[in-house]
């Protein structure tokens, strides 16, 4: 049973929202999961709803354990088939659920197995895959599937309920579900269109083209069970996971570049050509509380996510792990063939969050792709200066990555200048790229361009606000490498000082000579005014619609320094 507590007023409440509060800041939500001894399979209540048997609690949360994790749970414990008769699930903290009975599993040892150690299990799991397929799990899912029907009952009806509810006033049209080929996207996709009646609601697909080869063919899949349904797939077809990987560093916890180039920003774009016309838009994720610390804060509806008309809502959000796979058994859902092997959660195989439990199950099931991308791990560490490159990535130091040290590519986050000694407030730059019209394009979140005010031989143009005071003066001929630019007026985009301003126009120089097109700008922007657009050269071009800027200086201030490239590729100097 689901449970909250405000951990500021020490007061047990019965709801995911504190009344003294005001809000869900402080409240921490536990679960209770039982089961029934005598029916041998977890249950939502403490007294058995089938047998009527008291039942003890067990965990926080619980997944089913399919055949094939099953036996591989017994190779690793060298007792081949021994539970293939037995009700089989996994809790959290690394614990698999057998009959009843809690076994700590050490997770850990994984990554010390040798790669001949891991041939010999993948030999083993084909040896035995005849014999698991006569096992009981069927019959444990059935039973699991009766003694929790009321819980399956209240937690359909209230998604169903609320879709209903939150769904008055738009029209098929206006909505569309975000489909990532997980489990609770396809429980999402499910409660949508059962809850519309309408299998015509538009699904789009986030295409990182880094998704695990089961996810694809799930995907295949899904489009062809369900041939009215209209899915779309997102991918960013103009960069390149491997290249990008070579220029800038793989992904780490702390800079999870890969999310905002190949999932964020490409949706976003996506969402602007689909719905420009539109004044309103409601998206269904199958986002929830329980997936992660991050994410236990989340509203179930919220306004101008990804773009300023559309408001997002999370049918799911309070659903336990327990919840997702009891909807998804009792439909009998196709689902992602993944989860059948033991991932938890499924998305990029090279993601840096991928647990140890994760890579090492890609050892066993997708050996040419992760040799692949350890390979490249070890040669990265090697470029970086770590003396011991292997254990630097067996030990998952790699994912722990902060900063560009070691990387080329990093000092084009350094912006060089000295102060000008005949005009106060003003700047001498030696950017590290000639000047281009691109440049110009950066200075329109603080104002507006003026080209015909200054004086042409110098390259000057003015920046103007509203009223027509000037702001600032850029002056630098194109194809030259000197920019002088003179803050006039420090009250650019709110700055109180003109040191502060000054920062803000380092923000976006600093954008200039880092932007490689990776479109978190265009993320950033609600109003669909940033356009990032890819030049014959293999080079980028940065563009901003005058129409639709309405100056709010988020893509300047959004991120550390102007820039998300430059969080991701800052170093320590001395």
């Amino acid at each position: 049973m689901r449970h909250y507590r405000c951990t500021v007023h020490n007061i047990e409440l019965g709801k995911n929202y504190c009344d003294e509060c005001g809000s869900r800041e402080h409240v921490e939500s536990t679960s209770d999961i039982y089961y029934c001894m005598e029916c041998n399979v977890p249950v939502y209540e403490e007294t058995c709803p089938v047998c009527r048997s008291g039942c003890k609690r067990i965990a926080t949360d619980l997944r089913p354990v399919f055949p094939k994790e099953r036996l591989l749970y017994e190779l690793l414990e060298n007792e081949p088939l021994k539970y293939i008769n037995s009700s089989v699930w996994n809790a959290s903290g690394n614990y698999y659920l057998i009959d009843g009975t809690l076994r700590r599993f050490n997770v850990g040892r994984l990554a010390k197995l040798s790669d001949a150690d891991v041939d010999r299990i993948r030999q083993q799991l084909s040896e035995y895959e005849e014999q698991n397929s006569n096992n009981r799990f069927d019959e444990y899912v059935s039973r699991f599937i009766e003694c929790n029907s009321s819980r399956y009952d209240d937690i359909t009806q209230e998604a169903l309920s609320y879709i209903q509810e939150v769904s008055e006033g738009y029209d098929a049209k206006d909505m569309f579900v975000s489909f990532s080929g997980g489990k609770d996207s396809t429980v999402t996709s499910d409660l949508v269109m059962r809850a519309l009646s309408n299998p015509k609601i538009l699904h789009i697909f986030g295409d990182t083209t880094l998704e695990f080869p089961k996810t694809e063919e799930y995907v295949k899949r899904f489009k062809k069970l369900h041939p009215m349904t209209p899915v779309l797939s997102s991918r960013n077809k103009e960069k390149n996971f491997s290249e990008l990987c070579e220029l800038i560093g793989p992904p780490s916890r702390v800079m999870r570049w890969c999310c905002t180039i190949f999932k964020t920003g490409a949706i976003n774009r996506k969402l602007t050509a689909l719905f420009k016309d539109k004044t309103k838009i409601l998206a269904f994720y199958g986002i929830r509380r329980s997936e992660s610390a991050s994410r236990s804060k989340y509203e179930r509806e919220t306004e101008g996510r990804k773009i300023s008309k559309q408001n997002t809502v999370s049918p799911a959000i309070d659903w336990l792990d327990f919840d997702v796979w009891l909807y998804i058994l009792k439909r009998k859902i196709d689902f992602n063939e993944a989860y059948t092997y033991g991932y938890a959660r499924v998305g990029c195989f090279c993601c840096p969050n991928n647990s140890v439990w994760s890579e090492f199950l890609s050892r066993i099931y997708m050996p040419e792709q992760y040799g692949k991308w350890q390979d490249f791990l070890v040669d990265f560490a090697r470029k970086i200066g770590k003396p011991d490159a292997e254990e630097y990535v067996r030990s998952g130091k790699w994912k722990a990555r902060q900063g560009g040290n070691g990387i080329a590519y990093a000092d084009n986050a350094v912006v060089s200048f000295t102060p000008c000694v005949v005009e106060e407030n003003s700047y001498n730059y030696e950017l590290l790229k000639p000047i281009t019209d691109e440049l110009y394009e950066l200075f329109k979140p603080f104002g507006y361009l003026d080209f015909n005010m200054g004086n042409a031989r110098l390259g000057e143009v003015y920046v103007l606000n509203r009223k027509g005071v000037q702001l600032l003066r850029l002056q630098g001929r194109k194809g030259s490498t000197q920019l002088r630019i003179t803050i006039l007026d420090h009250h650019i985009d709110g700055a109180k000082t003109f040191e502060a301003a000054e920062d803000k126009v380092k923000c976006q120089l600093t954008k200039y000579q880092l932007c490689m097109g990776c479109r978190a700008c265009e993320g950033v922007c609600r109003h669909g005014a940033i356009r990032i657009e890819s030049l014959p050269d293999g080079g980028n071009r940065y563009h901003i619609d005058d129409e639709k800027c309405v100056r709010c200086a988020e893509c300047v201030n959004h991120f550390n320094s102007g820039c998300y490239m430059k969080k991701v590729l800052a170093v320590k100097r001395g």
